[in-house]
């Protein structure tokens, strides 16, 4: 089993920065794929961006440009930098990590709020 650990969230406003952490509590198991997912009010949790063990990342739309995914595969650890964050980016996001045995583990989530 592996805990996830999530920090970095909380009240920024438009058009400023966050960055998210996230922290695998074993580093000695190899997760193929770490990632953010968000939920907003009312609304089903999404993939934000991915990264595999190789470094390849993967972003949504919206955030492309904005966000920046980056992981350490010697500590299992996995970020997220947010710039020119907007309104619209409010959420709880989760952190999210895959091993090659396919099982899925999820951080507790941490609250973004973008608001002026």
């Amino acid at each position: 089993q592996v805990q996830l650990v999530e920090s970095g969230g909380g009240l920024v406003q438009p058009g400023g920065s966050l960055r998210l952490s996230c922290a695998a509590s074993r580093s000695n198991i190899s997760l193929y794929l770490m990632g953010w997912y968000r939920r907003a009010p009312g609304k089903q949790r999404v993939l934000v961006a991915h990264i595999t063990e190789r470094l390849n990342t993967h972003y949504i739309d919206s955030v492309k440009g904005r966000f920046t995914i980056s992981r350490d595969n010697a500590k299992n650890t996995v970020d997220l930098q947010m710039n020119a964050l907007k309104p619209e980016d409010t959420a709880v996001y989760y952190c999210n990590a895959k091993d090659y045995d396919l099982d899925n583990y999820w951080g507790q989530g941490t609250q973004v709020t973008v608001s002026s």
